[in-house]
């Protein structure tokens, strides 16, 4: 089967810039000191880059919409079957098993990069939605964001497995075609990855973003101190 360009560069570049986030994410929370203010910033990083790709899953070149691989339970069902087929045809783009895992990942991120607005430190730094909220709210965003991560974990696990999985068994490199966008396959590749559309959409994403974290929420009530 011919190679031909099927992932265009918006959904790559959205792709490797969500794994850099995530890796940063996890390393200014869980192993370095004095970094949470990072973690915070590339949080509200994280949430334009779900926004974008829930936009793009719309807009975007056929491979990367939504309609093109979220399919129903037979589908699914009959593609797990065909999983210990070596010869089995590629799907062109995400096959129907890893659609559902684009979007759990997805909304898993979204609730882990949302609930963090609610959030503090214990220090210095508040998520710019925390004095909005009241106690009890503020203690299930919490939860929320230390549980979620676990589950969040997990599916990055079962796609790095899938990844390996089809590298050694199947043959399929699928990391090289996040970097190039080509794979080998009969149907039919894209002729454009619409980069003025992404940069357009990236924009407005970008503008959403900092109103929605920095210019709306209302600065908290400074109460002062009583001795």
């Amino acid at each position: 089967m011919e190679k031909r360009m099927i992932w265009d560069i918006p959904t790559r570049l959205f792709h490797w810039l969500l794994v850099a986030s995530l890796s940063i994410q996890y390393a200014t929370a869980e192993w370095l000191d004095d970094a949470m203010q990072w973690h915070f910033y590339v949080g509200y990083f994280t949430i334009g880059l779900v926004i974008f790709r829930l936009i793009w899953g719309f807009i975007g070149p056929e491979h990367a919409r939504f309609r093109h691989f979220l399919k129903g339970p037979t589908a699914i069902i009959s593609y797990m079957r065909s999983l210990p087929d070596k010869h089995a045809v590629p799907h062109a783009g995400h096959n129907p098993l890893g659609g559902v895992f684009v979007i759990v990942m997805l909304l898993l991120i979204a609730i882990q990069a949302v609930s963090g607005l609610f959030l503090t430190d214990e220090v210095f730094l508040d998520g710019p939605y925390r004095h909005l909220v009241s106690d009890s709210t503020q203690d299930v965003m919490s939860t929320l964001h230390h549980q979620v991560i676990d589950a969040l974990l997990i599916v990055i696990a079962l796609h790095i497995a899938a990844i390996a999985f089809y590298a050694v068994y199947k043959k399929q490199s699928l990391t090289s075609a996040m970097i190039h966008g080509k794979k080998a396959t009969s149907s039919q590749g894209i002729t454009s990855s619409r980069l003025l559309l992404a940069v357009v959409v990236a924009a407005i994403v970008a503008a959403l973003v900092y109103l929605g974290i920095d210019i709306l929420p209302p600065e908290p009530v400074d109460e002062g101190f009583y001795y």
